[in-house]
């Protein structure tokens, strides 16, 4: 590909970058909100959030990352120009997320148990708990809602789900602030009010998505609600397929923070707190790369369904070296500025310095979580999602938990070095994770290739 076919590339995945960019932002904002209203509330109630965090997060990524699944088949299809196909798989995706969601809601209301188990005292997994089930009220609304969002970004229109993520962070603001602090007659509920407050947002993001759908000129020939279908089990096994690896791979990365978070508990509020600021803020980086990694598999999904894996091979290549460098600049700025982001939290001074010190550690993750992710996103727009969730447990489960345990929290390399340990051996997965990913890309892409070649050949 020449350097004129570049540049449109770029633009072409800037465009469904930036809205879904700031998509993401505004969704992991809320997350950034709830921390600082309980950071500010007590360091136990901000303690308290790191831990259900811990435990609603890697759910809540599991049933998304099942839902994904209904994006490169969107864009599959609408890349052939059947956008007529689109409104009958669109409506099985919405009974295979009303499937998912009762297990997640089933899971999220039984981790009481889990938080005892892990370490944390009664009185934290009681806070805990509190946030979980608001939360929990909140999840048949966002799961309904990642089906909608999955079509408006297979179909390369992200706008809506940029438009009620502003607005849905905008609305937490206030609703956290009088819920957690007690305004306007409610009572002062802490932590507690933030999961209340998170599900009440959620449920304003899916009927503003579903009058967004409904009359949106852009959906139309979908003909989504053209009709009503009883569940298709073919149909639906068919996204299980796509997406069930897809959700395990998510929460697999996602589950190994909480994991840490739950084995790190029995050290303290202070390094829970500390340790749940790095995370915080890494996620909210990790954006950046996530969301041009949608943008690869919305524009892999589109170039495969026109039959041109030349052209889904270049738009990952793009994507992937865009992602890359762009983590190099955020990686410069949170070493940097690591005092300076870790004040935005807390200014409790012990907590303070230890999250200045994980930020480090966070900033160096950035570099192999980039390549790792964009690498993943093309190969979900090959629909290729098998040895996604394969490798993700490799390299988080099999390298980075048991050099992070024995790092961490045994003597077998030294002084036991706390959440410091674990972040090496983060860093240590994700390298492995982007080696092989990388190599499992290329061998798709040329494979792809070839299967062109000799089809039409």
């Amino acid at each position: 590909m020449s350097k004129r076919q570049f540049i449109p590339e770029v633009k072409a995945l800037f465009g469904l970058t930036m809205p879904i960019l700031i998509a993401q932002l505004a969704y992991t904002s809320m997350g950034f909100v709830d921390a600082i209203m309980a950071g500010h509330f007590s360091k136990h109630d901000l303690a308290a959030i790191a831990l259900g965090n811990s435990i609603w997060v890697p759910i809540y990524l599991l049933m998304t990352g099942v839902i994904l699944a209904t994006t490169p088949k969107v864009a599959n299809l609408f890349g052939a120009r059947n956008n007529k196909e689109i409104g009958p798989l669109l409506r099985q995706s919405l009974w295979m997320a009303a499937l998912v969601v009762v297990v997640v809601i089933a899971l999220l209301v039984s981790a009481h148990p889990l938080l005892l188990v892990m370490g944390a005292t009664e009185d934290t997994a009681a806070l805990t708990m509190k946030f979980i089930y608001g939360i929990a009220g909140g999840m048949p609304a966002i799961a309904f809602y990642q089906v909608f969002r999955c079509l408006s970004d297979g179909i390369s229109r992200p706008r809506p789900s940029m438009v009620l993520g502003v607005i849905g962070l905008i609305l937490n603001i206030p609703v956290n602030y009088v819920l957690v602090f007690g305004k306007l007659g409610f009572p002062a509920m802490g932590g507690a009010g933030c999961g209340i407050a998170s599900a009440s947002v959620m449920w304003f993001m899916f009927f503003g998505f579903l009058w967004w759908v409904s009359y949106g000129p852009a959906y139309k020939e979908c003909e989504i609600f053209k009709r009503f279908d009883m569940p298709d089990w073919k149909a639906i096994g068919d996204l299980l397929r796509v997406g069930v690896p897809i959700g395990i791979a998510v929460f697999t990365e996602a589950s190994i923070f909480s994991i840490i978070a739950l084995l790190i508990a029995k050290l303290g509020d202070d390094i829970i707190a500390g340790h749940m600021i790095a995370l915080n803020f890494s996620s909210l980086v990790f954006m950046v790369p996530l969301s041009i990694s949608i943008a690869i598999t919305v524009r892999v999904g589109q170039a495969m369904g026109r039959k041109d894996p030349i052209a889904a091979r270049f738009s990952a290549h793009t994507g992937i070296l865009l992602a890359f460098l762009l983590s190099c600049v955020s990686t410069v700025l949170m070493w940097i500025f690591k005092e300076y982001v870790a004040g935005f939290y807390t200014t409790d001074k012990a907590v303070l310095i230890l999250a200045s010190h994980l930020i480090i550690f966070a900033a160096i993750y950035q570099l192999p979580d980039a390549i790792q992710v964009t690498c993943a996103g093309a190969l979900r727009g090959y629909q290729d999602t098998g040895i996604i969730m394969l490798i993700t447990l490799m390299s988080y489960w099999v390298i980075a938990m048991p050099i992070g345990y024995t790092l961490g929290l045994t003597n077998y390399w030294g002084e036991p070095s706390g959440p410091v340990g674990f972040w090496i051996s983060l860093i240590i997965g994700l390298a492995f994770a982007s080696v092989m990913l990388g190599a499992r890309f290329v061998y798709q892409s040329r494979y792809q290739i070839s299967k062109s070649v000799v089809a039409n050949g």
